[in-house]
């Protein structure tokens, strides 16, 4: 399988490192509110890619009482699960609970992955909606331990190449469950803004790689204009 590869240009970082989780969240917030203030201004449209996993949960619940025109707002996922739609751990059905199912974003301009078909049939239909969108306005993605984002794992098809799927089929994920669908890193990186999430003292090894240059599935994403991080403090004292 591809692995990493110097396909692209040298990933752009910059580094927002912050005292605590909950001064995080509310930071994240703020840039997505933002963002979406700068896009709907401009374009009159807002194209959002949303993470899974435990540490956009809490930016989520952050957003339900935001001033904002929600009519615009157009959501998409960067990866998910092959499990039953109204499973709890359906990365659609997290952010579901957490904001979208409390305002009132339009229900067919939120676009989960159809994830319950099937990764093959899945990545296929999901890359078709992904290829409408020339860029999206702003690209939210969390860090495993692993160094994984989305569902782009070390050794596995990161999508990074020009000539890459829109979305990848996975078989063989080293968490279960095995099967997930995620948008490549090629996909994820065409996007006017790319903010990282990252809490947790587990993600310690894989920020150290990061920074220290060692090619992990995070490094993949590169975006024209850079990368934000957003990470607690401490995860920055040791390298």
């Amino acid at each position: 399988m591809p692995l990493l590869t110097n396909s692209a240009p040298p990933q752009q970082c910059r580094w927002h490192d912050y005292s605590t989780t909950a001064e995080l969240e509310q930071a994240a917030a703020q840039a997505i509110l933002r963002a979406a203030q700068q896009a709907i201004s401009q374009r009159g449209v807002f194209h959002i890619v949303l993470a899974g996993g435990t540490s956009p949960r809490r930016v989520y619940e952050l957003l339900r009482k935001a001033d904002t025109d929600w009519a615009a707002w157009h959501v998409y996922f960067g990866d998910e699960r092959c499990l039953p739609p109204d499973h709890a751990e359906r990365n659609s059905r997290m952010a579901a609970q957490a904001w979208l199912d409390h305002v009132a974003i339009p229900p067919d301009q939120i676009h989960p992955i159809p994830a319950e078909m099937g990764a093959q049939n899945a990545a296929s239909a999901y890359a078709r909606i992904a290829e409408e969108i020339d860029f999206f306005d702003l690209v939210l993605l969390g860090l495993g331990e692993d160094g994984h984002t989305a569902s782009l794992f070390p050794g596995h098809e990161l999508g990074n190449t020009p000539n890459a799927p829109a979305a990848i089929a996975v078989f063989d994920s080293p968490k279960p469950p095995p099967q997930r669908v995620s948008l490549s890193a090629c996909r994820l990186g065409a996007a006017h803004q790319v903010i990282f999430l990252v809490t947790g003292a587990a993600k310690q090894q894989a920020i150290t790689n990061w920074r220290n240059g060692i090619s992990i599935p995070a490094t993949t994403i590169t975006p024209a204009g850079g990368v934000d991080v957003y990470l607690e403090a401490t995860l920055l004292r040791k390298r």
